[in-house]
C-alpha cells in the first residue's frame, strides 16, 4: 500500500501505541492476586499467552517494516530546493536551528554594555561586542530563510511523496 511519508509516520505511531497497549494489558492480567478462599477461576482475568506473544510479533513486525520504508525513503528521496536527500535535512534543521538561536543572542548584543558590578569600586567595567552586529544580522536573515526553505521543503515532500509499505 502506498503512503506519504507524513501518513507513515502517523501509521508508525499507531502501531507503538498498540503495541505498548497489548505490553500494559499483558502486564495486567499475566498474573493475578487470590485469596485462598477465592475461587481462583472466577477472579482469573483473560490472558492467553501464545496469543498475546503472536500479536506482540505481529505488531512488531509492522513496526520494523515501516521504519524500513521510512528510513529507505528518506535516504533515497532528494529534496530538490534543498540539494539534500531527506535524512541529510533532518540533520540540518537542527543544526540550523541551533545557530539561529546563536546569531539571535548575538544580534540582539549591545555594542557596549555596563557591566553590573556588586563591589562598591569606582572602576565601571564595560562588555563589548568583538564582532561585527550588522555582520551577524545579515547571517541570521539567512539561516532564518533557510530554515523555513529547509522546513518548508520538508513538509511538502512528507505530504506529497509516497512510498510503498507492504504489511
Amino acid at each position: 500500500m502506498k503512503y506519504t511519508s507524513a501518513e507513515a509516520s502517523k501509521l508508525l505511531r499507531k502501531l507503538n501505541e498498540d503495541y505498548h497497549s497489548l505490553l500494559e494489558m499483558e502486564r495486567q492480567s499475566k498474573t493475578f492476586i487470590a485469596a485462598l478462599e477465592e475461587d481462583i477461576e472466577s477472579v482469573r482475568p483473560e490472558y492467553d499467552y501464545a496469543e498475546v506473544q503472536a500479536q506482540l510479533e505481529g505488531i512488531a513486525s509492522k513496526i520494523r517494516k515501516v521504519k524500513h520504508a521510512i528510513n529507505v525513503f528518506n535516504t533515497t528521496h532528494v529534496i530538490p530546493e534543498m540539494g539534500m536527500t531527506i535524512d541529510m535535512v533532518l540533520v540540518l534543521i537542527p543544526q540550523l536551528s541551533d545557530k539561529k538561536m546563536k546569531l539571535y543572542s548575538m544580534k540582539s548584543q549591545l555594542p557596549k554594555v555596563r557591566e553590573s558590578s556588586s563591589s562598591r569600586s569606582n572602576i565601571i567595567d564595560y562588555i563589548y561586542a568583538n564582532y561585527d552586529i550588522k555582520a551577524v544580522e545579515a547571517d541570521y536573515a539567512k539561516v532564518s530563510e533557510l530554515l523555513a526553505k529547509a522546513q518548508t521543503s520538508l513538509d511538502y515532500i512528507n505530504n506529497t511523496e509516497t512510498m510503498e509499505i507492504d504489511l
